[in-house]
């Protein structure tokens, strides 16, 4: 569990992060959201141990950071923007010599090694980190912010420049990790990847929390927005009785009902592909006026904060 409680840091006279508070439970994927300094890194350093607070608590799992950082670090994994690792070394020999700065015992290091290499696709991979691609950087990143085990895992924009492959591994292998009832806190700037992995979102505008809750709750809080609008486009007709989803609002099936436009309360395309696969229906489109959802949570960024 993550605790903050008023929460500031300052530079010059600066507040990068403004009396924040936050709580994240157990389990959960939280993605903190906000626009180029909206204060998210600054909010990472600060509970990772790396930057010390003007003033306010990090806590994780009930140990306050800034008191005692050491013991912190032994219940974080914690990845950068920018991983750093020894570019002549293969991502095995990396990750065999972070984990005994970790003091991990050596009948355990292979093993550990070898799981966490395998969830991340790199298992077997013999060439050297400096050949790697971002995204292949990336997916190490998350390897060795796992080796200690920790039940807390903070990924500080972790699909930056990636390409859209890297997106869909992270992706994945964020989903795994949640299998492992871990804390994942990520941070990020891309509306996009924080909707799709997380569980619950806290946007941040000036070093503020200034909403918080799910996908849907920060959606519908929203006066007067549009909906998400699905669109299908299969080569035989759309299965039309078996959409009786409890998230569609209405549907409008053209063009001898070989197209669909679908208006949903959330993005329900996972099980509006799996409804078509079951009929046997060959899906030639299936897409999201996302726009509407996006515009939706960006209009917080523009929101004035009002001084404390």
């Amino acid at each position: 569990m993550i605790e903050i409680k008023n929460l500031v840091k300052e530079y010059n006279g600066i507040r990068a992060v403004d009396n924040l508070c936050l709580n994240i439970d157990g389990g959960e994927i939280y993605g903190l959201l906000g626009p180029n300094g909206a204060g998210k890194s600054t909010t990472i350093l600060m509970l990772t141990g790396l930057i010390m607070p003007t003033s306010g608590e990090c806590l994780i799992d009930g140990t306050e950071v800034s008191k005692n950082p050491i013991e912190v670090k032994k219940k974080i994994g914690y990845m950068p923007e920018d991983v750093g690792f020894y570019s002549n070394l293969s991502a095995y020999e990396n990750l065999e010599y972070f984990a005994r700065l970790y003091g991990i015992p050596e009948k355990e290091l292979q093993d550990r090694t070898d799981e966490l290499l395998k969830q991340v696709g790199l298992y077997g991979v013999e060439k050297t980190v400096g050949g790697y691609s971002k995204g292949m950087r990336q997916r190490l990143g998350i390897a060795k912010a796992q080796l200690n085990d920790p039940s807390i895992i903070i990924l500080d924009e972790p699909t930056a420049n990636l390409d859209p492959q890297g997106v869909a591994d992270y992706r994945s292998i964020i989903k795994q990790i949640a299998k492992l009832d871990k804390t994942v806190l990520v941070s990020s700037h891309i509306l996009s990847e924080i909707s799709k992995v997380s569980t619950k979102i806290g946007i941040l505008q000036k070093g503020r929390l200034i909403r918080e809750g799910t996908w849907e709750e920060l959606s519908s809080d929203i006066e007067n927005k549009d909906l998400p609008e699905i669109r299908i486009n299969v080569e035989t007709k759309v299965p039309m009785p078996q959409f009786n989803h409890p998230e569609i609002i209405s549907a409008d099936y053209k063009n001898d009902d070989k197209t669909a436009a679908i208006v949903a309360k959330s993005d329900i395309r996972d099980e509006i592909s799996g409804i078509l696969y079951k009929n046997n229906v060959i899906l030639k489109n299936l897409s999201l006026d996302a726009t509407t959802l996006e515009d939706a949570i960006l209009t917080y960024y523009s929101e004035e904060v009002p001084e404390l």
